[in-house]
């Protein structure tokens, strides 16, 4: 019954990180109505899989994490706001490209593979160590309900299962209003997303 009750505050851990739309949300939503279910699914699922290792390394470690990262605030915003800004101009860059009309000359850029993706994206969510801190001051607060290693990993395992909730329907909400969309319409939507994230960054990069 203790690794139910933890498993259920992981649930809802894990949505309450997961559904404040930031720059990884939009980027998960670009992502399907750009490249379709091939390519949004593995980047929710990669943005899930970071949520659960914070959280396991949160239940494991504690206070350590929050003593580790303290006085570090302002370096981990600039850099989240560095590895986003690169998002921003590289996926401008390609999604511009991709829109060009073909040439002889041209050859289609292929789909990214699957691995890619998820790498990707594990990489764009693991900057942002803050996401840890939020789960030490989680499981702080959970201390009577995480008292032994079983509750622990439920929590961390409800955290993975409420992340990914959330993120596959986005992933698939993306790809579903992609599927739907003029090629000037999505080329449209995706600059929109990009310009959303680039906003994140200026945000992240001013404190």
């Amino acid at each position: 019954m203790v690794s139910l009750g933890a498993f259920g505050a992981g649930v809802l851990a894990g949505l309450g990180i997961a559904l404040p739309l930031g720059a990884i949300g939009v980027l998960i939503v670009r992502e399907g109505v750009e490249r379709g279910l091939r390519a949004s699914v593995p980047a929710a699922v990669a943005v899930a899989c970071v949520d659960f290792a914070y959280a396991l390394v949160a239940v494991l470690l504690g206070a350590r994490v929050s003593d580790a990262l303290a006085g570090w605030e302002r370096a981990i915003q600039l850099v989240g706001a560095g590895a986003l800004a690169v998002v921003v101009v590289l996926g401008v860059r390609s999604t511009l490209r991709a829109a060009r009309p073909a040439t002889g000359r041209d050859a289609p850029s292929p789909p990214l593979p699957t691995h890619h993706v998820f790498a990707r994206f594990v990489a764009l969510t693991a900057v942002n160590p803050m996401t840890a801190v939020y789960f030490v001051a989680l499981t702080a607060g959970l201390s009577n309900q995480l008292a032994d290693a079983a509750s622990g990993v439920a929590f961390a395992v409800g955290v993975l299962v409420g992340s990914v909730a959330w993120q596959l329907v986005l992933a698939v909400g993306g790809a579903l209003a992609g599927g739907r969309m003029t090629p000037g319409i999505r080329l449209g939507v995706s600059l929109a997303g990009y310009a959303i994230v680039a906003g994140y960054a200026v945000h992240l990069s001013m404190g």
